[in-house]
């Protein structure tokens, strides 16, 4: 069976050895593949102990398992690697990851920053992304997208949600 990564590689000598615990990730695109990998195959806890320690707290272990249950994974498409090799510390991916919900595909692009620990182990730091429909921001070529305005303060991912839940934005309303 294909690696769910894209990697032409089957799962077996692919991702399933990191997921599996036999052997670590050599890379931080490896790693990045292989976290791909856990989602479709719900492995929950590999997601989890991939994260850097300061980026675990955010983690909603049953959401994330939820999510990728009710998600049908399409594929992975690395865009560009920046260090992340065997000799490095610290690595960056950009990717988009394609799923399908309720008949509705999305491509959610990420670039994720990535650091090795002294043990050798990469670990996933965190992310700035972005998640669109199939089809939204298809503008056709006469047409020009308009300039939208923000009327409010920009609120960001970690900031508290507005609603006064006391959760972050991204865990809430976000």
């Amino acid at each position: 069976m294909d690696c769910p990564c894209g990697s032409s590689k089957s799962y077996e000598s692919c991702c399933d050895p990191f997921i599996k615990r036999q052997q670590l990730p050599k890379t931080a695109e490896e790693l990045m593949r292989s976290r791909y990998s856990a989602y479709t195959k719900l492995e929950m806890k590999y997601l989890k102990d991939t994260l850097a320690p300061e980026s675990q707290s955010d983690f909603d272990l049953l959401g994330a398992k939820k999510w990728a249950r009710e998600s049908e994974w399409l594929g992975l498409k690395i865009l560009s690697t920046e260090k992340g090799t065997y000799d490095d510390t610290t690595g960056r991916v950009e990717f988009i990851a394609s799923y399908k919900q309720k008949n509705q595909i999305f491509h959610h692009h990420e670039n994720s920053v990535f650091r090795k620990t002294p043990q050798g182990q990469w670990l996933f730091v965190s992310g700035e992304s972005e998640t669109k429909e199939d089809g939204a921001e298809k503008t056709s070529e006469t047409q020009k997208p308009q300039t939208l305005v923000r009327e409010s303060e920009k609120i960001g991912r970690n900031d508290p949600c507005p609603c006064g839940s006391g959760k972050k934005y991204k865990k809430c309303c976000g």
